[in-house]
Formats: C-alpha cells, structure tokens, sequence
C-alpha cells in the first residue's frame, strides 16, 4: 500500500510541542513506508486565526528538518502551494466542502438547522439543569422542503448538521485497538456552519480522501470525534483511512502540558537553543521508544525503527530536565565549526576567535545555547570581586600575593606558542608548582579566581587559554593590587 499521512494544523498561533510530536510521528510513519508527507493548513475557524501564523508554520517545520512532500511553502517570502492535490489551505476550498454538505442532505444523511443561537443556549441550559447530555434535539430535521426553501429565500442564518443514526459505531484504532461508541453519545455534528465554512468535521473527512491519505495520526482529544468521521466516510461511500490516536503529553504532576507550567512553543524552545535535532529526538521519546537501552537517535535511526503498533497507550510527562541533558549531549557533539555558527546569535559582540575557545570550554555545561550569555562576562571583562576569595582555605592573603606573584612570572616566561594549547599551559603550570615544591590548592585557587572573579569556574588552565597570555597577566596584576591596597 502507499502509505500517504498528513500534519494539518490550525493557524492558531505557534507549533504545540504536542503538535510538533503528531508532525514527527506522521513524518517518521510516512518516510518509514517510503511514502508521502502532507502538509495542510486547518483555517475554517477564522475567528481563531492569527495573521502569519501560516508563514511561522512552515519555517518551523523547515527548521525541524520535517520536509514534506505537498502543501504550502514559502518561496521568497511567499506562499506557494506544491502537490497535484491542493488547495492545501482549507479557506480556499470552501466550494468542495459545500457540495459534499449538499450531497448529504440530498441523501438525508445531513439536515438544515435554523435555530438561533439564544434557542440553543436555551436547550443546553435546560438539559444541564436536568442533567441530561446536551445534544440538539433535532427541532429542524422534520421540516419539509417547503419550510427550508421559504427560511432559504428569506435569507434565515442556517447550519448543515449531520443526521447521527441509531446503534454502535466501532473502529479499530492501532494504538488502543477496537473501540465501540453508541450513536445515542453522539450530537448531531454542525457541519457547515452559517458563514458558509465548513467544521472540522466534515472538511478532514474530504481532504482526506481526496488528499488519499491512508493513516490519520493525530491526538487522543480526537478520538470521541471518530464515530462521525467513520460515518462521514461511510455515507459519502469513501474508503476508511486506518486510525491511530496518540497519547497526551503530561505536565510532571501530570496534568496537561500548557504555557502555566513552562515553555510550550517550539518556537521557544529554538529561540532558547535547543538544537532541533535534540528536540525531534526528545519529543519522538513520548510514548516511543525503539530500545530500552539508548536514549539518543537521530532521525534516520527513528525513520528506521518507527511503528504504531510501539505507541503508548498512555500520557507521556514532559520532562524538562531530560530534555536539558539530552540537549546537552548534542551540544557537546558538535563540530567547532557548527557549534560557533550556532552560538553565534547568542554572542554578537564576541569576535570568533574568542568565542570558539570559550566555547571549547563552556559548552560541556551548556544544556542550552542561550546559556552562553550568563558565561561571556569573565572573559570579555574584568570581573570585579572581593579579594577574600583569593584565599585558599587556611592559607591567608600574603600566600596568596606570593602564589599570585610567583606564577604571574613563571607565565609571563612563556612564548606565545605555549599559550596556543591547553595541554602545554597545563603543563608548564603544573611544572612550575612541583619545581618549587608547592601545593597545588595554594597556587591554583587564587589564579583560577583571578582569572575568573569567582570562587566556580573552569580550571584556570582553561581559563588562561581562553584569555591569552596578555589578558591572563593583566587579571594576575588586578588580583595582586586587589590583595595590596
């Protein structure tokens, strides 16, 4: 079979992380299968639509590398559709949605309602007061067609709503296998509403089988939804795709992950420095894992592994923590090269050459790029501190100006060759130290503070590497004034 998915979000605003996942998902389905990878774009609730949200969808699925085969893409700032099934934005394809909606009327599947809104509220209020499920009650569906022409010509506001039939609707779901939902759970779904666009509900049904997508990947809040869609398919005789629900995504006391308990947007997260490869791997972890023995895939490995039959059925807890680490892993991955391009946004003002050795340094504790800001004031400034903290344990301030003095001049003896590698820095220290017979603490903790300005940073050899034999020098005679005066 040809396997056909599709992410379809609404342009609402930023990509979900939870969205991101269901794109992932899809992606990796369709790719595993050498299939295809669709793009849509959901915007038949134009109160809900937010201006550029369209364009800040596809460059985020750009920058996660989720490059899909047909939809909407941005070609030199503008929208272009690619795919020999589009439209792929929904608001232009309003005259496909009506002539299914009037085929299903036409068939007695589907009826008119002209209810106002205060009726409706009415009835809802009613059927709470005797705490009845709130379902329309069908007030429209016996009215001849006499009665709807003559609503019809007096321009009465009208929905489209679809006629649910008595007794159980069952699907098979590959993640959670067979469900059954009786009809009488099931409303009378609006589907055309009366600004002439079409619900949820009956335009993924038609996009998706005139799209020919074969696997409907999508979340858990979906799933009460599906006995209309089955009987969408079923009435407008269209092959049904195969299901697949995917559990939610948990806040840690594990309630619903939202914007209250932390970043949600993968927007932010990019913005932040995550790097995308680190969050496709993390975000395809909640509720799939190919192996219990590794953590880190990249996404061919997870192309190559992926099935449905290996979801979870239950929620997956967003674990920030996790998400630094593995984060971090990638950081430290990185080439040199990579790695400054990538910091590079995060250090404007720091020329390359400096910001390569720090971040050399820095970036085995870095779980995210923008980490980079908090460590760039010790090397592009004189840090101010206390001179106590020159002072190694129960030593005092005048071994600490001897200690200071004594290797400010052994590395003021070196060439400038030695300064261009850790190693040998490292190691004329540490000769200097036993050639004198000293101890390492009293020699070492007040040039690392000096360098540093603080009593936690790298190891001072880093650090003089880092600042170059001129700037290490100039630090050195700071912290001797400082223990003088």
């Amino acid at each position: 079979m040809n396997v056909v998915t599709r992410f379809p979000p609404s342009p609402t605003g930023f990509l979900h992380v939870g969205s991101l996942r269901t794109a992932l998902y899809n992606y990796l389905f369709a790719r595993h299968h050498g299939g295809r990878f669709i793009l849509r774009v959901e915007d038949t609730d134009r109160a809900r639509c937010v201006e550029g949200a369209v364009e800040s969808l596809i460059k985020t699925m750009n920058a996660m590398g989720l490059d899909y085969d047909e939809g909407p893409t941005l070609v030199n700032d503008k929208i272009i559709e690619v795919g020999d099934n589009g439209p792929y934005v929904q608001s232009n394809r309003s005259e496909i949605y009506t002539k299914y909606a009037l085929q299903l009327v036409e068939q007695g599947d589907a009826y008119h309602c002209f209810c106002s809104k205060d009726r409706l509220a009415e009835l809802r209020k009613g059927q709470q007061l005797a705490k009845l499920p709130t379902k329309y009650d069908r007030t429209c569906a016996s009215l001849s067609k006499d009665e709807i022409k003559a609503k019809v010509d007096a321009e009465t506001s009208f929905v489209i709503r679809l006629k649910i039939p008595d007794g159980p609707v069952t699907f098979k779901d590959e993640i959670r296998g067979s469900v059954t939902i009786d009809g009488s759970e099931v409303d009378d779904q609006v589907l055309m509403k009366a600004d002439g666009f079409p619900t949820y509900h009956l335009a993924v049904v038609v996009d998706d089988h005139l799209m020919g997508v074969t696997h409907v990947i999508r979340g858990e809040e979906w799933i009460s939804s599906v006995p209309k869609h089955v009987l969408l398919y079923k009435m407008l005789g269209f092959e049904l795709p195969t299901f697949a629900h995917l559990p939610l995504i948990l806040n840690p006391d594990k309630s619903k992950l939202s914007k209250r308990q932390g970043d949600v947007a993968v927007e932010d997260f990019l913005d932040k420095g995550y790097l995308p490869e680190a969050l496709l791997n993390f975000v395809a972890l909640l509720g799939f894992n190919p192996s219990g023995d590794q953590e880190i895939y990249s996404v061919q490995e997870l192309q190559d592994s992926f099935n449905l039959s290996g979801v979870n059925k239950s929620g997956a807890v967003f674990d920030v923590e996790k998400l630094n680490w593995m984060n971090g892993q990638y950081i430290k991955k990185l080439d040199p090269e990579d790695l400054l391009e990538r910091a590079r946004p995060y250090a404007e003002d720091v020329d390359d050459s400096l910001l390569g050795r720090i971040l050399a340094i820095e970036k085995d504790r870095l779980s995210f790029l923008s980490e980079i800001k908090d460590h760039l004031d010790m090397y592009t400034g004189q840090p101010e501190y206390d001179s106590e903290i020159l002072v190694w344990k129960k030593a005092d301030k005048e071994d600490a100006l001897t200690q200071l003095k004594g290797v400010g001049e052994a590395i003021k003896s070196l060439n400038d060759e030695t300064f261009e590698s850790l190693e040998l820095i490292e190691g004329a220290i540490k000769k200097y130290i036993e050639d004198n017979e000293l101890k390492n603490g009293n020699v070492l903790w007040p040039l690392r503070v000096a360098l540093s300005g603080a009593p936690r940073s790298p190891s001072p050899f880093e650090l003089a590497w880092i600042l170059g034999k001129e700037e290490t020098l100039n630090r050195i005679k700071f912290a001797t004034d400082k223990l003088v005066t």
